[in-house]
């Protein structure tokens, strides 16, 4: 029987529920699912990984699905460290390679509610192949892609996703490379489950990977957090504050856009859910052939 459930999950009902849920929790309603022991954490001051975190958490709190039964895998950089903060099963992979490892796992233990958390460089840089063929196997696992526009951990230098005009310690006078627009790439790939936020839009963020949560096949959700330190530095976003504040005065919700037409190199920062389809995930078309072919042979 799955441990999944099929809720409205932006519906007015549901979100009072679980706003009184987490007044009757008390002081610390996240502690059981973190290490102690391990905090503080190393992020810097203004990071929206801790926002991005503690939405993961909630958004896992609220589904229902027991911590026993769930992963976390993460890659390199300072996402990266996200998993050795969680008291679950949880995977810290070498550069690139926290989605062929999520696949092997979720594949030899179909019944793990499986997340791959990492940055932009980690999924999109060296791990990008990667990223591209999960999706178009429609691999059953969920990617929360931590979009701060730069290799923050080594020193701020451009990525994949660096808007052209930033500024970076390796592109000082501005980029010429232009930039990947996440939902498009994993739209494009087959993707079923699609959605942006940021650090600003926690309640929605927290709604949109519930979803991600207890639904079937490959679902991405991209959220934009500020970077002071390797950053907002060095583009007029020095403080946490400043970036959230950018965040909300440029961002525009439209469920439903085109993936296509919401790309970050423009003056508007398109948010909400883009994609939300089926499609069979890959274990089930594997067991659907394996099926065909026992048949075939006569083999029960």
């Amino acid at each position: 029987m799955s441990i999944r459930k099929s809720r409205n999950y932006f519906s007015p009902d549901y979100m009072n529920q679980q706003k009184e849920k987490d007044k009757s929790y008390g002081l610390h309603p996240l502690d059981g699912y973190l290490k102690k022991d391990r905090i503080p954490h190393i992020w810097c001051p203004g990071c929206g990984l801790g926002v991005v975190l503690s939405s993961f958490l909630r958004a896992l709190d609220h589904s229902g699905i027991p911590k026993e039964k769930t992963a976390v895998v993460s890659g390199i950089g300072c996402t990266g460290r996200v998993a050795g903060y969680l008291n679950m099963d949880s995977f810290h992979l070498t550069h690139g390679r926290a989605i062929p490892f999520a696949t092997g796992l979720k594949v030899g233990n179909p019944d793990m509610v499986t997340t791959v958390f990492s940055g932009d460089g980690d999924l999109f840089a060296i791990g990008g192949n990667h990223f591209i063929h999960a999706a178009r196997r429609n691999v059953d696992f969920n990617v929360i892609c931590v979009n701060n526009f730069n290799f923050g951990m080594t020193g701020g230098q451009a990525g994949p996703t660096t808007p052209t005009e930033a500024t970076t310690t390796t592109t000082p006078f501005g980029g010429f490379e232009h930039p990947f627009n996440l939902p498009a790439v994993a739209a494009g790939s087959g993707a079923v489950y699609v959605a942006r936020w940021t650090a600003y839009h926690v309640e929605a963020l927290i709604r949109s990977l519930e979803e991600a949560l207890n639904k079937k096949g490959f679902c991405f959700v991209e959220v934009l957090t500020p970077c002071p330190t390797g950053y907002g530095r060095r583009t007029g976003q020095k403080t946490g504050k400043e970036a959230m504040k950018y965040y909300k005065e440029n961002s525009r919700i439209e469920h439903g856009a085109d993936p296509t037409e919401v790309s970050l190199d423009q003056d508007e920062i398109i948010v909400g859910k883009f994609v939300d389809r089926e499609a069979p995930t890959y274990q089930e078309r594997r067991g659907e052939i394996f099926q065909a072919i026992r048949k075939k042979k006569g083999v029960e």
